[in-house]
């Protein structure tokens, strides 16, 4: 007799382990199983539709039913399924998208490098940032300093980069020669009287002195997200990106862009280092690179970085690193469509001119007694909720966000609280009128929360 559940819910309940989940909660909650998407909307498997304000994962920017993307891995999948890079093997999917990527990227790049997430891209750049240094005869030039909730991964070395503390407990991480400087949060992290642009001078200076205190010909990179994303879209104050990269200079540290999340038109430019006029040496996409409709990642990197690599693989006779499926033909046809879509229909103007109108609608609500602060860029934002003086949310980071983030799933929009801060991120399709369905959601849902506060 078959004894195994008989719904959905019970089914992933009994077999499926999640990631970003309370494994032992989800026993109880269950699983909101989301069973198909058209355009800005995902709908549930008993049919209720919701505004997915995440863009999935960051990621959806063409929306959830494209069908030149899903056309296109068809052809793909009939002509070559598969096939690998290693051993002097390439494949034209791979050779076009590098292209491209090298013809769009915000600053001069010599290779691309291909991958399969943006955790996994992070985790290779570390490798390769090591690999240069002993190419150069500085063994010692290995620490890479990252920031306060930063995110850049799950692995071992991208999870001890990410900034954020969850993701180091009980996981034995950071692992040694990783370390994390001031997060640039002006509204959090600056002082009383301090001006935005001296709060920029102060986070280069601490990481000025960071470099400083562990011997400048120790550290041989920094990692950054443009605008942070999972750390709580957290917007880099004026003058930061200009200070910080003289620090690096001053030192001849490489400047990696996590570009996982801010790329492929998230900030109004093709990439946010456009956006923040960075000029990076590495450079990491995934995400909207495809819109997620097939894993890819990749990272740039420019002459300074690919020479020395290259001549080390060549002194050791190989370059000992690479994924089965690192540059995937499907992958890599369906990110050159993705792609397209994005410059035909001018998807960056329009994240520009509806991020213009989400980030101008969020700041209106600063004056509700329960917003401390409305952040973002383009069709990047958060609003950030505060608990009431003496209340016993004051006390407990994020149970005013989880509480937040219940009430407009219930009203038919999906987001994502950090801690308390409300995330969105809707597909750079979005229309003007669904930017307004969204806010009506959260005037809605700030009014539900502050009853039931």
């Amino acid at each position: 007799m078959d004894m195994r559940p008989n719904s959905d819910e019970a089914r992933d309940i009994a077999y499926h382990f999640h990631g970003y989940t309370n494994a032992q909660a989800h026993e109880d909650v269950g699983p909101l199983i989301i069973d198909r998407g058209e355009g800005v909307h995902v709908y549930d498997n008993n049919g209720k539709r919701y505004i997915e304000g995440m863009a999935g994962l960051w990621s959806v920017g063409v929306g959830f039913n494209e069908k030149r993307l899903v056309d296109v891995a068809h052809t793909q999948m009939q002509k070559l399924p598969f096939y690998h890079n290693f051993s002097h093997r390439s494949h034209g999917p791979a050779i076009d998208l590098a292209e491209k990527l090298i013809e769009i990227a915000p600053a001069p790049m010599s290779k691309v490098f291909f991958t399969n997430s943006g955790s996994e891209a992070n985790d290779t750049i570390v490798k390769m940032v090591w690999y240069r240094s002993n190419a150069l005869g500085k063994p010692e030039k290995k620490k890479i300093i990252s920031r306060m909730r930063g995110y850049h991964g799950v692995t071992v070395a991208s999870a001890s980069m990410t900034g954020l503390p969850n993701n180091h407990r009980s996981f034995d991480l950071p692992i040694n020669g990783v370390l994390h400087t001031t997060c640039p949060h002006y509204w959090r992290e600056g002082q009383d009287g301090e001006t935005e642009e001296a709060f920029a001078t102060r986070c280069a200076q601490d990481l000025d002195d960071m470099i400083q205190a562990e011997g400048p010909d120790t550290v041989a990179a920094f990692i950054a997200e443009p605008v942070m994303g999972a750390g709580g879209v957290v917007v880099p104050p004026a003058t930061y990106w200009k200070k910080i990269q003289a620090v690096l200079a001053k030192y001849d540290i490489l400047l990696i862009a996590d570009e996982v999340i801010c790329g492929f038109g998230r900030t109004g430019n093709m990439f946010g280092s456009t956006t923040y006029d960075i000029t990076p040496d590495i450079l990491t996409m995934s995400k909207q690179i495809t819109s997620s409709y097939f894993p890819l990642s990749a990272f740039m990197i420019n002459d300074r970085v690919y020479d020395p690599i290259a001549e080390e693989s060549g002194r050791i006779g190989v370059l000992g690193h690479g994924y089965t499926a690192s540059g995937h033909p499907v992958g890599a046809a369906v990110a050159l469509e993705n792609i397209k879509i994005i410059e035909e229909n001018d998807l960056v103007a329009n994240a520009v001119a509806r991020g213009s109108e989400l980030q101008v609608a969020l700041g209106d609500m600063t004056s509700h007694p329960l917003v401390g602060e409305a952040r973002g860029v383009a069709l990047i934002a958060a609003l950030e909720l505060v608990a009431p003086e003496g209340h016993a949310a004051a006390a407990t980071p994020g149970k005013l966000g989880a509480h937040m983030n219940t009430i407009m799933l219930r009203n038919g929009l999906i987001s994502r609280n950090m801690l308390d801060a409300m995330a969105f991120c809707p597909p750079l399709i979005i229309k003007k009128s669904e930017v307004t369905d969204i806010m009506n959601i959260v005037h809605k849902s700030l009014k539900e929360l502050a009853s039931e506060v």
